[in-house]
């Protein structure tokens, strides 16, 4: 099951390494034209990184495309960043990352001084409509490549989230609700072996959780 990270250092030390991964993922589709920003999931994700048991530390990014020759072509946009990715992890004696339905994912990474603790990051390709809503680019695969399929997807609730977050921090202890309520949504989706819902779905739902029964008691 899932639980919150508690040592400090390590989170500081490996979130600056994936930080630098993840500037040079941003600098390589720059130069094949895809405009990018990465961020962590959770507002920041302060103190809100997660490990399943004794498994690696996951580190959750969004990467939000921002501007690219074509939206529409999400095939191309999948391929650019897996190409672009993999480029970084070699260049950094890294091993390829790995294609999932709606992200992509690093192999166990380890500093060499501290090999027994691991940490891998799980990034999702999103993008913001005109409307507020985000969208995140799912890869649904076929019996073979053939009948892969490639599109945006709408994340459910993911309209305003930031200012619904904004409003939960501004009440003191209902963000000890969210990070309740994140922690018990990722692991309903483990026990029932769910893969589509990457953590930036489950913080949504978490903060959408939060802020409706504020608004239900009144609070906000």
């Amino acid at each position: 099951m899932y639980r919150y990270v508690e040592d400090k250092e390590f989170l500081r030390r490996a979130q600056n390494c994936c930080s630098d991964l993840m500037h040079e993922l941003e600098e390589e589709l720059r130069e094949n034209g895809i405009n990018s920003q990465f961020f962590l999931v959770g507002s920041g994700a302060r103190n809100m990184v997660t490990q399943n048991a004794d498994e690696a530390i996951d580190f959750d990014y969004n990467l939000n495309i921002i501007s690219c020759e074509d939206f529409h072509d999400c095939k191309t946009i999948k391929h650019e960043v897996l190409v672009a990715f993999n480029k970084v992890m070699r260049r950094n004696n890294l091993a390829d990352v790995d294609d999932s339905t709606s992200s992509i994912t690093t192999k166990k990474i380890h500093f060499r001084d501290d090999p027994d603790i691991e940490f891998s990051m799980d990034v999702c390709i999103v993008t913001l409509e005109t409307d507020g809503r985000w969208l995140r680019l799912i890869h649904e695969k076929g019996i073979n490549t053939y009948y892969d399929r490639y599109y945006w997807n709408i994340a459910p609730h993911s309209k305003d989230y930031t200012d619904k977050a904004k409003a939960i921090k501004s009440v003191p202890g209902w963000w000890d609700k969210v990070r309740a309520q994140y922690l018990k949504i990722k692991n309903r989706y483990l026990t029932q072996n769910d893969h589509d819902h990457p953590s930036f779905t489950c913080y949504i739902e978490a903060i959408h959780n939060v802020y409706h029964e504020m608004r239900n008691k009144n609070i906000i």
